[in-house]
């Protein structure tokens, strides 16, 4: 038997901190809370539209605070930066190929913008 310590390293709270790559990682995934803030309040209206016309005037009474809306536009924000560091990575993850020639990054990420685009306008015609 060895009387060697195993090494072992130091890991502290703010070990992120110390590089831009961490940095913008924790950034990206700490878009996350104002999503699921912004979830559960979908799903707060969802229920008080089952309850009725009062709650459902309640619900919407809430959704008019300043804070909420606060939280809405940060969560839009985050969802915008999310999708534009996803659609980025997008074409190193997946290579396309077109008749033996790789597509161009930048076009592959204006596809999905214009994707996003699209589908959103089809979304407000509709509703």
């Amino acid at each position: 038997m060895s009387n060697r310590k195993p090494y072992v390293r130091e890991m502290t709270p703010t070990w992120w901190k110390s590089h831009p790559f961490y940095r913008f990682y924790m950034l990206r995934e700490a878009t996350v809370v104002p999503l699921v803030i912004f979830t559960i309040f979908l799903l707060i209206g969802l229920g008080s539209l089952v309850k009725g016309p009062e709650s459902w005037q309640a619900w919407l009474e809430f959704m008019t605070n300043p804070i909420v809306i606060l939280i809405n536009i940060i969560a839009l924000i985050g969802s915008l930066f999310h999708a534009q560091t996803f659609f980025s990575m997008m074409p190193q993850v997946v290579p396309i190929r077109l008749k033996g020639k790789l597509i161009d990054k930048k076009l592959i990420v204006m596809a999905q913008w214009a994707a996003v685009i699209f589908i959103s306008l089809i979304i407000l015609v509709v509703i």
